[in-house]
């Protein structure tokens, strides 16, 4: 959309354009989306009127097709009179305070109604954004073996199971086993268990 400027006599004049290819396509009033993200478009659209030296012409054509850009988007005849009744009551209002609250539904809307009567303003946000619905997050893979715990060994030989506990990468005491077992040290339980050969 482009406002277009022209020039009767010695006066300008200004003018909305909208594309042959515009959608008007705003935030549908079924839209799980709070009503203050859903009427912005709605407001703009208005104040623009207001913005702009349109000729009473202009303005009626444009304010008859923002009411079809309503009815495309589920929005009822009634919305633009009560977005101005709203914005004269918020003119009213000074000194006020904001807090950010995420949209999920009606239940936030109901807790939200607890600050009606005070000085503090809500803002909402969403986090149902194209970006976060389409993206996919990959979460690193850590290797087993690097981390720490409690472990268990298997004697190649008899079967008889070893069970220990470790502050350090798994990898890490188990080269301890090995090496305690190739050079016969008592230092490890399990490697004195065991042949030479079999921790190999």
């Amino acid at each position: 959309m482009y406002i277009t400027i022209a020039k009767d006599h010695d006066n300008l004049t200004s003018d909305i354009y909208r594309k042959p290819t515009a959608t008007d396509v705003i935030i549908p009033n079924d839209s799980c989306h709070p009503k203050e993200h859903r009427t912005a478009a709605i407001r703009y659209l208005y104040n623009r009127i207001e913005m702009y030296n349109l000729t009473p012409q202009n303005r009626r054509k444009d304010s008859s097709e923002i009411q079809q850009i309503l009815v495309n988007n589920k929005y009822d005849a009634s919305t633009a009179s009560r977005l101005n009744n709203t914005k004269k009551q918020e003119q009213d209002i000074q000194k006020v305070k904001w807090a950010k609250f995420t949209y999920v539904g009606n239940e936030t809307r109901l807790i939200t109604k607890l600050f009606k009567h005070t000085n503090l303003k809500i803002a909402f946000t969403t986090d149902n954004t194209i970006e976060r619905i389409l993206s996919t997050k990959h979460e690193p893979v850590q290797n087993k073996y690097d981390k720490c715990g409690i472990y268990q060994l298997t004697c190649p030989t008899c079967k008889m199971k070893y069970t220990g506990q470790t502050g350090r990468p798994f990898k890490t005491r188990f080269q301890e086993h090995l090496r305690d077992s190739k050079q016969g040290s008592n230092k490890s339980r399990f490697a004195q268990e065991l042949p030479t050969t079999d921790m190999q």
